[in-house]
């Protein structure tokens, strides 16, 4: 077994929101019954006082670390990150990471059963944001008796579920650790979500929504796919790896079939995709990051963070051109201006957004050293060649 591996885990299920009690959302609809998937790692100690929340991002789930079974051929989407002796030391921290509301991986989604018609809510299920799947991931932790969290944490659309907690549950975690990601989308990824949605709902089989028991919108969800994965990385990646090498013949064909590498290989992510991931629930989940902006209701970035009580690490990556290094500070701009305690590291690296799946490595001394002080009084900066902001 892999060094570090937390072994075989187990999918459990919460269920809340029974009606009449049904959640209020954001838009003001209600939703319940509502079921969340989740999984947790490590043992929670004696006081409730090492859990750890980690959120994910848009086409993740709860399967953060470890394996489903034995002959499982893929660990968990952060498995460098969680387990023994790693960033997220399970020796140490209770990890707990839930399957978001309006995702298609076990939490309730367009494609659950709608229990009004026994049928899948396919465009009846109402809209969502970041703060209604925080708003539920809180239930979930009422269910498991902890009230305080050590951290909270995630990247990419995850950061801003962090950032969303931390100011939404003011008194409620010690440290967030946004990761490569903004304090509210920007035009320019708003732009490409709705090329993606726009492939998807321009798919025939698409059927508004509608298209459960049928042929799935499996074309445009690729395309959609295969442009957010060209967003995750960087052309320094794309330039070593396949450069504008040919796929099989070092003469050009002069047709319109895929005769470069890249072109391969973005077609293989796109279609991958689709056997895994709900093109309703890709719509929806896109939307809500797209409705994601932590100042609103507050009037400014510094107001929103001024209750709260966490300490901040913020990490981004030199090349992600998603969420470039400048969206992480202003973040950390806005928190200085509220006197929060932060501490600020941008890692040098080739792979674009994708970093901080793979920059484990750069990311565990760090993320290690933040957690074990997390409550200490004073929190001095960690040295490393990356220095915090000034």
């Amino acid at each position: 077994m892999e060094a570090g591996l937390v072994g075989i885990v187990k999918t459990q299920y919460y269920t809340f929101a029974h009606p009449p009690n049904e959640m209020t959302l954001e838009s003001g609809r209600r939703l319940g019954p509502i079921t969340l998937a989740y999984e947790t790692y490590g043992r929670l100690n004696a006081t409730k006082s090492n859990a750890i929340l980690i959120f994910h991002a848009l086409s993740g789930d709860a399967h953060v670390a470890g394996k489903h079974h034995k002959k499982d051929p893929k660990p968990g989407w952060w498995n460098n990150m969680v387990g023994s002796k790693k960033a997220f030391d399970t020796d140490k921290y209770y990890v707990i990471c839930a399957n978001i509301i309006g995702g298609c991986k076990g939490s309730t989604g367009p494609s659950s059963t709608n229990p009004r018609t026994g049928k899948p809510y396919g465009p009846r299920f109402p809209m969502v944001t970041i703060k209604d799947m925080i708003q539920t991931q809180r239930e979930l932790l009422d269910h498991l008796g902890i009230s305080q969290l050590l951290a909270v944490t995630g990247g990419s659309m995850a950061g801003m579920q962090a950032l969303q907690w931390a100011v939404t549950y003011p008194d409620s975690v010690a440290l967030c650790i946004p990761i490569a990601t903004a304090v509210r989308q920007s035009p320019q990824n708003i732009a490409f979500h709705e090329v993606g949605r726009r492939a998807i709902m321009g798919d025939p089989n698409w059927r508004r929504g509608n298209y459960y028991g049928k042929k799935a919108p499996v074309d445009g969800l690729a395309v959609a796919r295969m442009i957010g994965h060209i967003t995750y990385l960087s052309d320094g990646t794309l330039r070593v790896k396949f450069g504008r090498r040919l796929q099989q013949s070092q003469k050009l064909s002069f047709s319109l079939k895929p005769e470069f590498q890249v072109e391969s290989y973005i077609r293989y992510k796109g279609e991958a995709f689709t056997k895994r991931f709900d093109a309703n629930s890709y719509l929806y989940i896109s939307k809500a990051i797209d409705y994601f902006d932590i100042s609103n209701g507050h009037g400014s970035l510094e107001a929103a963070f001024r209750a709260s009580k966490s300490r901040f690490l913020v990490i981004s990556f030199s090349s992600d051109w998603l969420y470039p290094p400048s969206e992480s500070e202003e973040l950390v701009n806005a928190l200085r201006a509220a006197n929060k305690e932060v501490a600020y590291y941008e890692f040098p690296s080739t792979y674009g957004h994708d970093a901080f799946l793979v920059e484990g490595e750069k990311m565990t001394r760090i993320i290690s050293y933040y957690l074990a002080h997390a409550r200490e009084k004073r929190l001095d900066d960690y040295q490393i060649e990356t220095q915090p902001l000034s």
